[in-house]
């Protein structure tokens, strides 16, 4: 995969997304050096307006994306208040210095400074639990979608997961057109971190988030359904299973919650008229969860 010289970690060897690294097998009895490639994953100050705001661990790829779907999807400026965007290298990472206006900054700075994050934190600068369970206004758009456009979008996933091919360690995030096609896919060692890049390419690209749905190669937090409402994407399907927040924060917000799509099977958890379907406690032989009381 091809690197761009003027990246910030260019000198330190840490501007590709994967790197080789020796291992050792052993299976049963026997050992087996070898080697295998590994995701990396460097420490990302997003900082606006010269004021440190969260650090994330991420994948070094995508960065302005990445500080453009962050500053989005965290409800910090909308897509026409972002200035400009510089990427830095830091003592011992990246610094992604981002623009905002002053209003912006000062009500940021109320919200407190937390600045360290584990991989993908999607809780980074956030002190109130009030904040960080913002509804995010009620996603109006009537787009609809078919379940075939789920299995397509979920069939043709995993082929774009370029970093994934070498490393089987990272999550991604895609942005699906109402048929189903791939418009564009994101990749991260963090789950938000690859939603949050994708969500920047949308923006930066001036593409309409209400015509399309998103898919995530993980389980479906409240965070990402809150990222995608802010967004105002209406549909959100994951390959796993949803958390209970999750789901009453897509029925409350008014995103079309999908989990466990694999194959040609999904479940609907929320909002399933933008697919045709009927609600859940309506349809006939419901599933019933392992372990439920009958």
């Amino acid at each position: 995969m091809a690197v761009d010289p003027t990246h910030p970690l260019f000198g330190l060897g840490l501007a590709h997304a994967t790197k080789v690294r020796p291992m050792l097998r052993i299976a049963d009895t026997r050992q087996q050096q070898g080697e295998w490639a590994v995701a990396e994953e460097v420490p990302i100050a997003i900082v606006y307006n010269r004021r440190p705001h969260a650090v994330m661990m991420g994948t070094p790829q995508d960065l302005e994306d990445f500080a453009v779907g962050f500053t989005l999807s965290e409800g910090i400026a909308a897509a026409g208040e972002i200035g400009a965007v510089q990427v830095e290298k830091a003592s011992h990472g990246i610094e992604l210095q981002v623009e905002i206006p002053a209003e912006n900054a000062e009500r940021l700075a109320s919200r407190g400074r937390a600045l360290s994050g584990r991989t993908g934190c999607g809780l980074c600068g956030v002190e109130a639990i009030d904040e960080m369970l913002r509804t995010p206004p009620r996603v109006a758009s009537e787009q609809r979608f078919s379940p075939e456009a789920l299995f397509t979008a979920a069939e043709l996933l995993p082929p774009r997961q370029e970093i994934n091919k070498v490393v089987h360690s990272v999550h991604a995030a895609a942005f699906a057109s109402p048929a189903g096609t791939l418009q564009l896919v994101r990749e991260d060692v963090g789950r938000h971190n690859a939603l949050d890049k994708l969500l920047g390419a949308i923006a930066r690209g001036g593409m309409d988030a209400s015509k399309g749905f998103v898919v995530v190669t993980s389980r479906a937090s409240y965070e990402l359904v809150q990222k995608v409402a802010t967004a105002g994407i209406p549909l959100l399907a994951a390959i796993s299973q949803p958390t209970g927040l999750a789901v009453r924060m897509a029925e409350s917000c008014g995103v079309t919650l999908v989990a466990l799509l694999r194959g040609r099977s999904a479940d609907v958890y929320a909002h399933p008229g933008r697919l045709g379907t009927a609600p859940a406690a309506a349809a006939k032989g419901a599933v019933k969860p392992k372990g439920a009381k009958r």
